[in-house]
């Protein structure tokens, strides 16, 4: 329960920080979020290009496998 009231007093920070009646951080918020989006996107390119080999490898071992079973 705790945990759940700290979240959403800390989504409530976040959000009055980024009003312009509050901090007014929004621009700051849009010039991390342009920076930070590039890097982020090759990251998840790169976790699906190994993903991608991790499924080829297994699929030639299940091959060989289903080949050797049916030996």
């Amino acid at each position: 329960m705790k945990a759940l009231i700290i979240g959403i007093i800390v989504i409530i920070a976040a959000v009055i920080a980024c009003i312009p009646a509050g901090l007014g951080w929004w621009g700051e918020v849009v010039v991390f979020l342009r920076g930070f989006l590039p890097v982020l996107l090759v990251f998840i390119g790169l976790i699906a290009l190994f993903m991608g080999v991790v499924d080829i490898k297994d699929r030639i071992t299940a091959s060989k496998n289903d080949e050797e079973a049916r030996k």
